[in-house]
């Protein structure tokens, strides 16, 4: 065997010499080994009906996901990530369009609880969970982005939407949870009534959602 054959049995020893990643015992972890379409799907079911502390439902979840693909956005921003469920939505999509979310959470808890069901759902990498006031945290975020959805603090909704418009790129979104619920809101009215005169954005209310979206659309 000449030095070259010589080196090349060396490499291929070493690369079968690298573990997988493995569980206890030194098996490899069935998460890693399964797509991820597969391993999401499979820990939404397993969370159904399970979702508390003001998450968004599935019909919700798959809206802002279907949003997200169809219009092949790829810079989120979330204001209000409750333990993930929406998050995971919306990183779903993102994973498939090359994009990547940021999420911000003000309560420790449920920040921790979302931080881990990211990474259970195999999405972590495509998320980036922020702890703190999304009230001053929003004025430092460079953007631009091209979906933002808010769902926390309806009443502040008209600061968020002014702080944020100029970092909402073209042909971008700027999605709000439960509009129609909690309409008696001032701020939700106010940031309606807002919207609804401004010629920049074309907004709509999606009803299919049971607290209803509001979709403003950034004209291009």
């Amino acid at each position: 065997m000449g030095p070259g054959m010589k080196r090349a049995a060396g490499l291929l020893l070493l690369l079968l010499a690298i573990p997988f990643p493995a569980a206890a015992g030194g098996r490899p972890t069935a998460q890693a080994a399964r797509p991820l379409d597969d391993r999401v799907r499979e820990f939404l079911d397993a969370q159904k009906g399970r979702w508390r502390q003001e998450n968004v439902t599935e019909t919700d979840g798959r809206l802002l996901h279907d949003l997200i693909l169809e219009r092949g956005y790829t810079r989120a921003l979330e204001i209000g990530t409750s333990t993930g469920h929406s998050g995971i939505w919306q990183a779903w999509a993102l994973s498939k369009t090359g994009g990547s979310l940021v999420t911000v959470e003000i309560e420790e808890f449920r920040h921790l609880a979302a931080v881990r069901n990211f990474k259970a759902a195999g999405l972590d990498p495509w998320i980036d969970a922020r702890l703190g006031d999304a009230h001053t945290l929003v004025e430092t975020l460079a953007g631009p982005f091209d979906f933002i959805f808010i769902d926390a603090d309806q009443n502040w909704t008209p600061n968020y939407f002014r702080a944020l418009l100029p970092k909402l790129a073209p042909g971008g979104c700027f999605a709000v949870h439960n509009v129609l619920s909690l309409g008696y809101m001032k701020g939700v009215r106010e940031f309606l009534d807002e919207v609804r005169r401004l010629d920049v954005v074309e907004t709509t209310v999606e009803t299919s959602s049971g607290g209803g979206i509001s979709l403003s659309f950034r004209k291009r």
